[in-house]
């Protein structure tokens, strides 16, 4: 008889063992499936395939300073202000257009690199590429009156009444509370094939609109395309339209690869759009309109 108990409780013993491994792996199992991580690329999202593509008519042409690295442009009170880059050579400035004669400078100190710049309230905003620090300055003297840090690089700056504009070379727009410099949020920009719009440069609000240079874009990486500029949508970063602008200085870019489109002014009261470029000899006035 005990020969059989022993018989029959190894015999339970065994059948309750092989059942525990299988409970075990179905844990396991579920487990894994709840932290599965996809591997694969996943396909750009469209965002658009029907983005319009404008072409310039040339209204008028002015001088330009063929020495100054263009990185920021508005069109302020009958004048152009143009911020400029380069080490030891960065400058605010107030131009005269007709003539193209400087009649007011701020130089940045040295080891500043500036960029884009923009006036909002009475006072000029200007970046700077690596040296995180923002300058405001009074609109009438030139004078600096204030400094912001932020960080990463800064490239285009532009605003739309209310807030700064602010691009840093990547796909990313970020919108600045201009009295603290705090970002207020961000805007991503997409192609139409769903890729990020990599090196957007200098920038200007037109009618409502972010009008964008694109740093290169006649790289294949980036546009493969030359001078284009971007039209987009403030509030989703939507492309909703391309400037082709190729050709429209061609000797200025011969002179010098990184002669780059860069450069956009608005004037509002009279509906008039200035582009030009870095160390261009002229500044131009277009018109923009549909690419037949």
């Amino acid at each position: 008889m005990r020969l059989y108990f022993l018989i029959l409780l190894v015999f339970l013993s065994s059948a309750s063992c092989t059942k525990e491994p299988s409970r075990s792996n179905t844990n396991m199992n579920a487990n894994k499936s709840s932290v599965v991580v996809n591997t694969k690329t996943p396909t750009p999202q469209t965002t658009n395939t029907n983005v319009p593509v404008y072409t310039y008519e040339i209204v008028n042409t002015y001088k330009h300073d063929s020495n100054a690295f263009t990185q920021g442009l508005f069109f302020h009170n009958g004048f152009l202000y143009e911020g400029t880059g380069g080490e030891g050579e960065s400058n605010i400035r107030k131009v005269e257009m007709e003539t193209g004669k400087v009649v007011q400078q701020t130089d940045l100190d040295d080891n500043f690199f500036g960029e884009g710049a923009t006036i909002l309230n009475g006072k000029i905003y200007q970046l700077t590429w690596r040296g995180e620090r923002a300058f405001v300055y009074d609109a009438e003297t030139l004078k600096l009156v204030k400094e912001f840090r932020y960080q990463g690089q800064g490239w285009g700056l532009a605003n739309d009444g209310t807030n700064l504009y602010m691009t840093d070379g990547t796909h990313v727009i970020r919108v600045i509370d201009p009295e603290t410099f705090k970002t207020v949020r961000t805007i991503p920009v997409f192609r139409e094939d769903g890729k990020p719009l990599m090196q957007i440069n200098e920038l200007e609000w037109i009618k409502g609109e972010l009008w964008a240079n694109v740093w290169h874009s006649e790289a294949p990486d980036i546009l493969g395309k030359p001078n284009y500029i971007a039209r987009l949508d403030p509030q989703t970063g939507k492309v909703l339209g391309w400037i082709d602008l190729q050709n429209i200085s061609p000797d200025d870019v011969k002179r010098d690869s990184e002669n780059t489109l860069n450069g956009i002014a608005y004037d509002a009261a009279t509906d008039r759009i200035f582009v030009t470029g870095k160390q261009w000899k002229k500044l131009f006035e277009i018109k923009v309109k549909p690419k037949e």
